[in-house]
């Protein structure tokens, strides 16, 4: 029987240097080392058809800036994708939809993913048309290129696959899941700075410190992501009280 190939990130981009980068480190980079995921490249000049190799050109229109030409990409993505077959191809784009924790855990749920990197002003429009990627955004402001994205959306990942985070458990207390952001952590000493830990969390009563922790989380929900709290309100039974 063939044994399934582990989890893949498949990374299309003209800096392939720059990875593993972060995600070669700590728990991710032990699970790589482990074999527990697999990290490729695919090399963008490599396709280019000049002795410069070349991969971006003037906009048509004019404007500053270079766009990265839809021939090279176009068959950098069909090279990664005949080695990946279905994988889904993401495009990393400010202008794509936000990323979210329920999307990392249904790709980290998958075999994988194949990301496409811009550069420059970006990519030529056809090329997306043509391969029609799933358009993703790390939030509103813009980077140098896709790869910062790319090594954030790997890590996101990774860290949900079986066997790489020491304790399971965690996972599901963090911030989004269930859609709250996470309640204050503490650890010893018990004071620091004359700033005591909360006495709840002393008391041994685990109903207690669920609810305390609840309370907390729903609080800075509230007060630092108003859209999370609105969206968390509206899935909650209409019995259920969220005042506090």
């Amino acid at each position: 029987m063939t044994e399934a190939k582990p989890w893949t990130a498949r990374v299309i981009t003209l800096f392939p240097e720059m990875f593993p980068g972060s995600v070669g480190q700590s728990l991710a980079g032990q699970a790589l080392s482990d074999g527990k995921w697999v990290l490729e490249t695919v090399d963008i000049r490599d396709f280019a058809r000049d002795k410069h190799r070349t991969v971006d050109d003037t906009p048509f229109g004019g404007g500053p800036g270079m766009v990265m030409r839809p021939d090279v990409v176009d068959a950098s993505i069909g090279a990664a994708m005949r080695s990946a077959p279905g994988l889904p191809l993401i495009f990393l784009t400010p202008r794509g939809r936000p990323l979210d924790q329920a999307r990392v855990r249904a790709l980290a749920e998958g075999t994988g993913m194949v990301l496409l990197c811009g550069r420059f002003e970006g990519v030529d429009e056809r090329v997306l048309e043509a391969w029609a990627p799933e358009e993703i955004s790390l939030g509103d402001f813009v980077l140098s290129g896709g790869e910062p994205a790319a090594v954030a959306l790997i890590d996101a990942c990774v860290r949900l696959l079986p066997g790489v985070v020491g304790d399971p458990g965690s996972l599901a207390e963090e911030s989004f899941e269930g859609g709250l952001l996470e309640y204050p952590q503490y650890t010893r000493p018990r004071q620091w700075r004359d700033n005591d830990v909360p006495e709840v969390l002393l008391s041994g009563n685990h109903g207690l410190i669920e609810a305390w922790r609840r309370r907390r989380a729903e609080q800075i929900t509230r007060e630092r992501r108003p859209d999370l709290w609105a969206r968390h309100v509206a899935d909650q039974p209409e019995t259920e009280d969220r005042t506090l």
